[in-house]
């Protein structure tokens, strides 16, 4: 089948060389692609001229019943989208309903948050503050949507959750999405977006798909508009460093590389329901999406005294894990995406292994198929014999099932290492002492967008170390990109702009009064 691209209001087709997209079980050819030569530039426009004052003049409670009607297409065609996850991202079947449901439940989260705040049009910040001896001159701050278009550049790995988290947020702050897909996987975005279009949801120029191409995508964006992007630190560098973004000073929020670390306090025993919950979460992360996630556990921080401790549990646990085709309903764990993201990731752990040695490796494996017969990978498990004195093991992300335990002396050496990834997206903390809990949430929330603290009393309830709850905010500081999104309504915050407004007090009144204070 060729996919298309849904640009002014049509469904278009580019010029040029096809990309096909594969199923990574066998790299047999499922789709193809091209977005090659699409007039960018008045696609851009017909969504900041038609789509931008259409959903405007809707207000917040109005654009939240748009999300419920969006959310509830996707509920309707759920099923086909799992089968879609499954052939062109080898998810299984639990990896499936991980992203699409992902994305429904985000849809959903803001619409039923979005239908409290009534019909209003801008957001204010109160109370009015004088400004002068003058007692009728005040200010206030009041936060309007942006009028340009919001530009989601998305990774291979969610092509639902990634792109509905996105977009549930700038449609009910009032801004039109321009989504950009990953090809290697956009099939699914591109059948759900169908969807919705057929449907009629939502007003013209409201929300764009552009799959495959986009090379001069950069190249038509203004200060009015945003870009908010998911994938490589390489990329998102190389994108920031435009010269039109640059020189428009355009909003550019990113979500990167990171380091994701998992810390086993000093207080825990394998004897503790502590030690077996971390040693689940640790395989839970390595697996699901086949450690294909931006918040994947990377780093294994554990006393130096059990680390012979976590390497056999893990090793005993992984090789129960059965690895193979997802439509086998005994598969567990499923292959990489595809050929390239299987090269990248026995490229990077060879940069690994020159600081670490393999202690779970493929001979550990339960492959239910020929793993060659596909971009299947065996979880790798390495060990770090100085972390202190280590670089590549809190540089290089080997997107995939890899992680590296670290061995601590100290409880103050253990948060040190959980910062050395240079900005994280998560940490996790399972530990039975408070005091080490405190300490790890202040330390450690420096260099991390998200901590979780688990004990015993939350072992079972918590939503885990990996899963990113729209309730919270998602992103992290330094090599994670230093972008938020979602963290409920203060998603709305990136697509409005902050006006300081200088007027009489019955003037400022006015506004607070039509205004929608989330304070």
């Amino acid at each position: 089948m060729q996919i298309k691209s849904y640009l002014c209001g049509q469904w278009l087709t580019g010029t040029g060389p096809e990309t096909e997209l594969t199923n990574p079980v066998n790299n047999q050819p499922i789709a193809t692609v091209c977005g090659q030569g699409l007039d960018l530039k008045s696609a851009l426009d017909f969504s900041r001229k038609t789509g931008g004052p259409a959903l405007r003049a809707l207000g917040y409670g109005k654009r939240a019943q748009l999300l419920r009607q969006i959310a509830d297409i996707l509920v309707e065609n759920r099923d086909r989208y799992n089968q879609i996850a499954q052939e062109n991202s080898g998810n299984t079947v639990g990896d499936a309903g991980f992203d699409v449901d992902g994305g429904i439940g985000t849809l959903k989260y803001y619409a039923s948050l979005g239908k409290k705040l009534g019909e209003q049009t801008y957001l204010v910040e109160g109370p009015a503050e004088q400004l002068t001896r003058d007692e009728n001159f005040k200010a206030l701050h009041i936060l309007t949507p942006l009028k340009g278009v919001a530009v989601h550049i998305n990774a291979f790995n969610f092509p639902s959750w990634g792109m509905w988290e996105k977009v549930a947020v700038a449609l009910l702050a009032g801004v039109p999405c321009f989504v950009k897909p990953a090809t290697a996987t956009c099939l699914l975005s591109y059948e759900m977006v169908k969807d919705v279009v057929e449907a009629d949801i939502l007003p013209a120029g409201a929300l764009s798909l552009l799959c495959g191409g986009g090379r001069d995508l950069m190249d038509h964006l203004g200060s009015d508009d945003l870009v908010a992007f998911t994938g490589s630190a390489d990329t998102a560098n190389m994108l920031r460093q435009h010269k039109n973004v640059i020189a428009s000073n355009l909003r550019f929020a990113v979500e990167a590389d990171s380091l994701n670390a998992c810390i086993l306090g000093p207080d825990v025993t394998p004897k503790d329901a502590e030690f077996e919950f971390f040693i689940k979460e640790i395989v839970r992360e390595l697996t699901v999406k086949a450690g294909q996630k931006c918040t994947a556990i990377r780093r294994i921080i554990v006393p130096k005294t059990r680390e012979q401790d976590v390497i056999s549990a893990l090793k005993d646990r992984l090789a129960k894990t059965t690895i193979g085709d997802p439509r086998d309903e005994n598969v567990r764990m499923g292959p990489l995406v595809n050929a390239a993201q299987l090269k990248a990731a026995e490229e990077g752990l060879k940069v690994l292994q020159t600081e670490a040695e393999v202690v779970v490796g493929e001979d550990n494996a339960n492959f239910s198929v020929d793993p060659a017969q596909g971009a299947f990978f065996a979880p790798r498990i390495l060990r770090c014999e100085n972390p202190l004195h280590a670089q590549k093991v809190h540089e290089v992300e080997v997107f995939g099932p890899v992680a590296t335990v670290m061995g601590y002396e100290t409880a103050d050496d253990a948060l040190t290492l959980g910062a050395m990834g240079g900005g994280s997206l998560a940490c996790s903390v399972f530990t039975r002492d408070d005091a080490f809990a405190h300490q790890a949430a202040l330390d450690l929330s420096a260099s991390h967008g998200r901590v979780l603290i688990v004990n015993e009393l939350i072992a079972k309830g918590h939503s885990g170390h990996g899963v990113v709850m729209p309730q919270c905010i998602h992103g992290g500081p330094g090599r994670a990109g230093g972008g938020e999104e979602m963290g409920g309504l203060r998603g709305l915050y990136f697509y409005h702009r902050r006006s300081a407004i200088q007027t009489t007090t019955d003037r400022a009144q006015m506004l607070l009064d039509q205004g929608l204070s989330l304070a």
